[in-house]
């Protein structure tokens, strides 16, 4: 099938947590004689922070943030069977959603694809006039990042048709164990943007452990926390590119994943990072949340802590030895149950079937 798909961007991370979900599914989907087209805009110096070139397994366009560049990329959705709308493009949400419904042909599947569910249902729930209600309507199915049944039940609930989890994986061509690397040696390392829902939960288990442990080395990655106040014994590096993401997750005794406040809640939701981790065979660290025993075995696979003080109790009781032991466990169940070529399946199944259904009602 031709996919138009409009997200964020493909072909850079940079206040784009969702760009490994993307190129992993997007590139199973190729390989399974998918051909796919994504469309993004050139806004927040994502296009000056490439982590990849445009990639051989999809047509990457780049617009301008204009309205006249907006026409001529939704146009083109006409040509496609399938055509994706994702959440948080960051410009032109709206009229991307508005848009690619109008243009969709009439015999193409239309998708929108939420890539932070529990912060989209949450905006739907004060807002009567959010224009994705209304999108509901005319649209065939809705994917989300993850969120388990809480999700499929509130998407339903607003009328969605069918609305189907598709999780975060691993794609182990990216992500995998490497060499260590001076660079990012730590006891414990988290990498992830400040955004507002996630500052308190990374006060908490990662800023806590870190002054009630002066002696050890703590290191965080991503954008924005430069302007935080952090403990002495915490280093911060900046934006970190996905091509640097294994020898950030390989190098220190363990990493840290902390969930935001909005998936927290919701559970079933586990982040890029933690596969990437897994991939790795880093050691990992994840604060608690529902439904994570579906993905990783705690105490085996994961270490999971529900505050600071037992991140910081994980953290001086971790040896090298169970670290390694904990990292590679990690790293043979993702290879076995949580890969995007098991997701790109998923979904391949779920688009045959849709097609199947729309030709049989015509």
């Amino acid at each position: 099938m031709k996919i138009a798909f409009y997200g964020s961007s493909l072909v850079s991370s940079y206040w784009n947590g969702a760009a490994t979900y993307y190129r992993g599914l997007l590139r199973d989907l190729a390989a399974r004689g998918h051909e796919i087209t994504f469309y993004e805009p050139d806004a927040f110096d994502r296009q000056q922070h490439r982590d990849i070139d445009p990639p051989h397994w999809a047509r990457s366009v780049v617009y301008p943030a204009t309205d006249e560049a907006l026409a001529k990329v939704l146009a083109e959705a006409r040509q496609a069977d399938v055509v994706v709308k994702a959440s948080g493009v960051g410009v032109f949400d709206t009229e991307l959603l508005q848009g690619v419904i109008r243009n969709a042909a009439p015999h193409a599947i239309r998708i929108f694809w939420d890539v932070d569910a529990a912060a989209t249902l949450d905006e739907m729930r004060t807002a009567e006039d959010h224009p994705l209600r209304e999108a509901l309507k005319q649209l065939d199915l809705v994917f989300t990042y993850g969120g388990g049944d809480p999700v499929v039940d509130a998407y339903e609930g607003f009328g969605a048709r069918r609305c189907v989890p598709i999780y975060n994986a691993l794609d182990p061509a990216t992500h995998h164990p490497v060499d260590p690397d001076p660079r990012f040696t730590a006891d414990l390392a988290f990498l992830g943007n400040r955004l507002p829902d996630r500052e308190a939960r990374v006060e908490e288990f990662f800023l806590k452990p870190a002054a009630a442990l002066p002696e050890r080395q703590f290191l965080i990655g991503g954008n924005g926390w430069q302007w935080k106040e952090l403990p002495g014994n915490v280093r911060h590096l900046g934006h970190v590119g996905t091509a640097e993401h294994n020898a950030f997750n390989c190098t220190p005794l363990a990493v840290l994943n902390v969930a935001r406040d909005s998936m927290a809640n919701i559970g079933f939701s586990p982040a890029t990072r933690v596969f990437e981790a897994a991939g790795a065979a880093a050691c990992l660290i994840t604060d608690a949340w529902e439904g994570i025993e579906l993905f990783l075995k705690p105490d085996e696979e994961v270490l999971v802590a529900r505050d600071g003080q037992d991140v910081a109790e994980h953290v001086r009781a971790l040896t090298p030895q169970r670290a390694q032991a904990i990292g590679e466990a990690a790293l043979a169940r993702v290879l076995a149950e949580h890969t995007y070529s098991l997701r790109g399946a998923q979904v391949d199944a779920i688009l045959a079937d849709e097609a199947a259904q729309m030709r049989s009602a015509a």
